[in-house]
This record gives C-alpha cells, structure tokens and sequence, in this order.
C-alpha cells in the first residue's frame, strides 16, 4: 500500500495526465525488447482491436476535421502498437510454436482457425487480400487525399486570411473571434500536411505485415523442423496457421485505422457527421427510391435470378419511398393555412401620424436580395450591420443612428442603396448566391464570373460561383459573400459621413453617458460656458477631418478653458486639435520617434498667410489655388511611391483654410499643424510643396 501511495504522489507531482503520453509510448516500445506471456499477449491485442474501433466510430461522428485534430498521432501510435505487438507475437510463436495452436494466446489462435477454418492455404489468400484492399485502394486513396488538401489548404491560406481581416475591419467580429480563426486556420493547415505524412506509416504497416507474415513462415518452418524436430508437413501447418492468425489479427485493425483515415479526409466540412449526411442525401429522395426498388424488383423476375432477396430488398425500398412521400404529404398539408378576406372598412382620416420622418440611415434592397435580411432564409445582414454599429461606437466614439432596412421595387433585383438623411451616399450589385473574388493586387490568374469592382474600395473583382471559391483563395483572391460586401460598404460609408451622423440627438445622449462617469465636466460647459450648438459643430469639425471623439475629458476640458474668450468653433477646433495633437500623430505614426511628413516652402507659407488676411480666411486667389494643388498632388505621390503617410506639416494659422481645400481633390492628404506635434517627436521632412526637401 505504501509503494502504490509512493507511486500515485510521484506521478501527480510529474504532472499527472500528461505523462500518460509519454509512459504509452515507452510500453510500446518495451514490446519489442521484453518477452510477453500468452495472456498479456490476447489483452493487447484485443485493446489494439477496441482502439481501431473507437477511432473508426470517432472518425464517423466528427463535424470537421480538426475536430479529431489528434488523428496523425492516433495513427501513429496505433501504427507503432501494432508493430510491436507483431514482433512479441514472433517471439512467442518461435519459441514456443511446436507446443499447440495456442503457444502465441488465444486471439491468434481463434483468427487462425475461426476466420480461416484452419486453413493454411485459404488464410494465405484472405489475409493477401486484405492487405491489397488496405495497400492499393483505402491508404492510397487516403494519401493522395492527404497531399492534396495539404497543398490546397496551404494555397488558400492567404485568402483566407486576408477574408478574416476584411470581416474584422467592417466589424463583423471581433478580435478574439478574428484570433481563434486564424488560429484554426493554422490548426487546418497543420493537420492536413501531417496527415499527408501520417498516410505513409499506414503504407509502410502494409507492407511490414507482408514482410513480417513471410518471416515468419520461413522462421518457424526452419525453427520446428532444426530445432524441435518436427517433420516438414507438421511443421508447415502449424507456424503456417500461427503466422496467418498474427498477421490477420494485425492487419484487420490496420484496415479499420486506414478506413478511418480515409473518412477524415475525404468528408466534406458540414454541420453533420458522416451517418447524418449519408441518411439526408441517400434516403430522403423518394422517386430515387422508387427508381432503384424498380430496377431491383425486375432483376428479381428474371428467371435463374434469386428471386426472394431482390423482390426483398425491391420491397423494402418501395416502402420506403412511400413513407417518405406519406410524410412529405403530411408537412405541406399542415402548411396550407385558409386565408379569409377581412371584411371592408372605411379609409380613416389623415392624421399627424400619417407624417413619415426620412431615416437618418438606410438600406433599401432589390426584391433578389431579400433573403440577405430576412432571418427566416438565414440571412445575416442584420447581424452584420449590428457588428457594425457596434465597431463604430468603439472606433469613433459615439454611437450612430440605428439603420432602417426596406426593400425597393423601384431599385433593379439585385442592386442596393445606402442612404443618409434620404439622399444616397452609396450604391451597387450584389448576387446572393454568388461571392464576391476581390484582387488585393496580387491575385495569380484569371477566374470565371461577372466582372465589376469592388463597391467600398473600387479594387478590380468578380463575382464567382460557390464552387470557385476556394479555387479564388488558393489563386490569392479575398473572397467574401454578398452579404458582406454590402455591410462593408456600409461601414466604409459610416465612417466617411461620421460628421453628418453626430445630430443633436446623438450629442445629446453622448453628454448624457458622460454625465454619468464625470458629472462636473459637463455641467460647467453645457450650457453655462457654451451653447450645445458650438460643442456640435467643434465634434462634427473633428469627425470630418478622420479624427475620433473618444478622448471626451481632454476634449470638454479643452473647451472650458478656452471658452471664456471665443465661442468661434474653428478657433476652439483647432485648440482642440492642439490638446489632442499626441493622438492625432498616434494614427499616422504609432511607433516611429520620428515623423516623416510633407513640408512647405516658407515663401510659400508667407504668401498663403497673406492671402488668408486679405480674402477674410475663406478663401484663396485662383492661380495661387491651382499652383498650391499641383505643387501638393506632386509631393503626396512622391510621398506614397516612398510608402511614407500622406502628412502635409503646415503652420497653425493656416491649418483650417488647407485642410478644407484640400479635401475634396486630395482627401487620402492628411494636414496637421506644427502645433499639434508632441514634443517627443522628430520631425524630418522628405518632400517639399514649392521647394525641395
């Protein structure tokens, strides 16, 4: 007692389970060198027969591969088990094989004798047969299964990647859930390269038992007749039938693994197993039913033909079939529901609730796309566009107006139009049971389908069908469903009218949720130093120009400070700006010390302050406007051929007026001012608006 106590704290302490891997393999291995009795010998083997069935039935009853992602191991060491359990057997069967049938246990002596009738000749045959059926047909199919979805997989890899980043960045899930994906990715990429290898130790078991089955007939006729001195015919069928049950009794448990192997392979990922998926596509269709059962049933009356097992089975399936029509008839019975016309009414009078308000945002679909947003034909686009609101608030800082989604008849079947405040900011296609193969710039070959572009970023794709898709990926195309296509858009458009999307409303509610984390803060500012107007505006400035609200305290705080001497919103803005300036260079330059930006002649500089003076500050003298543009289009393409940020550095005080006119014909050009550069930043500028850097 003491010794077992002993042992059980040694191996808690050396980690418990996880030393049950390791302790396995060293018994399999111990199997090779030490001598095993008849009886250990008959409990392996049997163990060795319940694992190939365990993993046969796991394999059966798996979802996806990487649900048994464990499975080259398993085949590995059921491989390495069986081996060993052939080399006791050997031991045993020389050594003791001139005493009986029995010398190597009762497990090879019962696949000897029962599987075989004790026929030396007729077991060579089966056991030659299995081994063919396991070499030539199931581990090659396998293997050759394994090496393709190895290399397909690690093709696809890229888009599939590329596609996880896209639904991250249009908010459809979030960072953990785009972690995990790509973690499974990896996991399937992994798993299908070492099944690739793992389909060779089965090949290589193949082969082994053929070598091991004709040692051990050369063996143990030269082992009875030298060394026990049995005569030639005695000697023959009694290592002969030993040597039949060992390699039968390994090489049935070698072709339930490779069967196994081959299901795990070879199935198509679904939300079923192999049984369920087998049932619903072969025995739910009644005229195939009714079709084959025909056939059957006519073979039966041919005369010489066994009549009763085809007219059997002809009825059996017969049956069947009318079952399935019976209970088909049944379900669209319960799903006619009698319609009565509701009797006339008089049209009510106009009232204030018949006035309709236009949505903030909307999404109005073609009649083809409705199943896009109907959740009753498993449409996700509401789930998707929740995702999006969601990411928006975290990015931006408030939260916008819920979408209002209709569909349009006017509109073509499969085209869709985003709208703000009711004007359309946004349109384009969508085929529901097409994706969309977008070129990222390096996609690798041309694909069949509709060529178009993509609706939120104009890159150069085409829609496919769903059997091209992985073909898309492995050729480095992003491929996404229409769905997301459409939800992308719209976040890409939310975020470009993030300004229209802050209404007094959404302020108000914003104030609110401060309110309630810094109550102080908002009481001294709204209304008492500033009108719930100006904050608006000073926001909205911030939101057109890219920037986020999310830092609210630096915000509010900067504008009581200053809100005693101006109530002008661009001069609070770029106050603000100037609070926030550590933020602002944070988006363009998130680890670099030092800022690589667009300078301005100083000349220049001089003549734009002037020009501000005497136009009031709104506007610019038109040969000096088209001279300012060229110079600054030249010097942000010199800035993107450096894959540098498009940042133009410029004074404070002409900041605003640049900012604004450059917008509409550069607005990838970012312009901050030297203000808003944070003291531990370097700053290096690498081209020049009007001169050289």
């Amino acid at each position: 007692m003491n010794f077992l106590k002993t042992l059980q704290d040694t191996l808690k302490r050396l980690g418990g389970r996880s030393m049950a891997g390791p302790i396995l393999i060293v018994m399999i291995l111990a199997m090779m060198v030490l001598p095993l009795p008849p009886f250990l010998l008959d409990i392996l083997f049997t163990f060795n027969i319940a694992m190939a069935i365990m993993v046969l039935l796991v394999s059966m009853n798996t979802l996806k591969p990487l649900d048994f992602a464990s499975f080259p191991t398993v085949l590995l060491i059921s491989t390495l088990l069986r081996l060993s359990l052939n080399v006791a057997s050997t031991r045993v069967v020389l050594m003791q094989g001139h005493t009986g049938p029995d010398a190597a246990g009762k497990v090879i002596e019962s696949f000897g004798h029962f599987l075989v009738g004790g026929n030396y000749a007729v077991g060579i045959v089966v056991f030659a047969i299995l081994v063919v059926i396991n070499f030539m047909v199931i581990t090659k199919g396998a293997g050759r299964i394994a090496e393709v979805g190895a290399r397909f997989t690690l093709d696809a890899m890229p888009g599939k990647q590329m596609a996880i980043d896209a639904d991250l960045n249009a908010g459809l899930i979030g960072e953990d859930e785009a972690r995990r994906r790509r973690a499974e990715v990896a996991q399937e990429s992994d798993f299908y390269g070492a099944m690739d290898g793992a389909s060779k130790f089965v090949r290589g078991d193949a082969v082994a038992g053929i070598i091991i089955l004709a040692i051990n007939l050369v063996g143990g006729f030269v082992v009875g007749v030298l060394q026990h001195n049995l005569d030639l015919g005695m000697a023959a069928k009694t290592y002969t039938l030993l040597a039949i049950g060992d390699g039968l009794v390994a090489q049935v448990p070698a072709l339930v693994i490779s069967t196994a192997a081959g299901l795990v392979v070879s199935r198509v990922t679904n939300n079923e197993n192999i049984g369920q998926q087998l049932i619903k596509q072969l025995l739910t269709n009644p005229q195939v039913l009714l079709l084959t059962a025909g056939i059957i049933g006519m073979l039966g009356l041919i005369p010489g033909m066994p009549h009763i097992p085809f007219l059997l089975l002809a009825g059996l399936l017969a049956w069947l079939a009318y079952a399935l029509l019976l209970r088909a008839k049944k379900a669209s019975e319960q799903q006619v529901v009698e319609t009565v016309a509701p009797p006339a009414v008089e049209a009510p009078e106009a009232t204030w609730e018949d006035v309709a308000q236009v949505d903030v945002l909307g999404l109005e679909v073609g009649y083809r796309l409705i199943s896009l947003v109907d959740k009753a034909q498993d449409g996700d686009l509401l789930r998707r566009i929740k995702g999006i609101r969601k990411k928006f608030t975290q990015e931006m800082g408030f939260l916008p107006p819920p979408v209002h989604i209709r569909d349009n008849l006017d509109l073509r079947p499969n085209a869709y139009r985003i709208t703000l405040k009711g004007a359309e900011i946004g349109t384009g296609e969508a085929y529901a049971n097409m994706f969309l193969a977008i070129d990222p710039g390096n996609a690798s070959g041309s694909l069949p389908g509709m060529q178009t572009t993509d609706p939120a970023f104009g890159l150069p794709a085409i829609w496919i069908e769903g059997d091209m898709r992985e073909n898309a990926q492995a050729m480095g195309y992003t491929v996404v469903d229409a769905g997301t296509v459409v939800a992308t858009h719209m976040s890409h458009l939310i975020h470009m009218h993030a300004a229209e999307l802050l209404g007094r409303q959404e302020l108000q509610q914003l104030l609110d949720h401060i309110g309630k984390l810094a109550p102080k803060l908002t009481e001294d500012l709204v209304p008492k130093l500033l009108p719930l107007a100006t904050l608006q505006k000073v926001l909205q400035n911030l939101l057109d120009e890219g920037m986020h609200i999310r830092d609210m305290r630096t915000i509010l705080e900067t504008l009581a400070e200053h809100a005693t001497r101006t109530q002008d919103a661009m001069v609070l803005t770029g106050l603000v700006r100037v609070a926030l300036g550590p933020a602002i260079v944070q988006q363009f330059y998130p680890s670099s010390p030092e800022m690589q930006v667009i300078g301005m002649d100083k000349e220049l500089e001089h003549v734009l302050a002037q020009a501000i003076q005497a136009g009031g500050g709104n506007a610019i003298e038109p040969g000096l406007a088209n001279t300012l543009l060229r110079e600054t289009r030249n010097a942000a393409e010199l800035q993107e051929q450096m894959g540098l940020p498009t940042v133009l550095l410029v004074p404070g005080q002409i900041r605003d007026l640049l900012a604004r006119f450059l917008k509409r014909s550069l607005p990838q050009l970012k312009v901050i001012s030297h203000e808003e550069v944070p003291g531990f930043k370097t700053v290096r500028v690498t081209s020049m608006v009007g001169g050289r850097a």
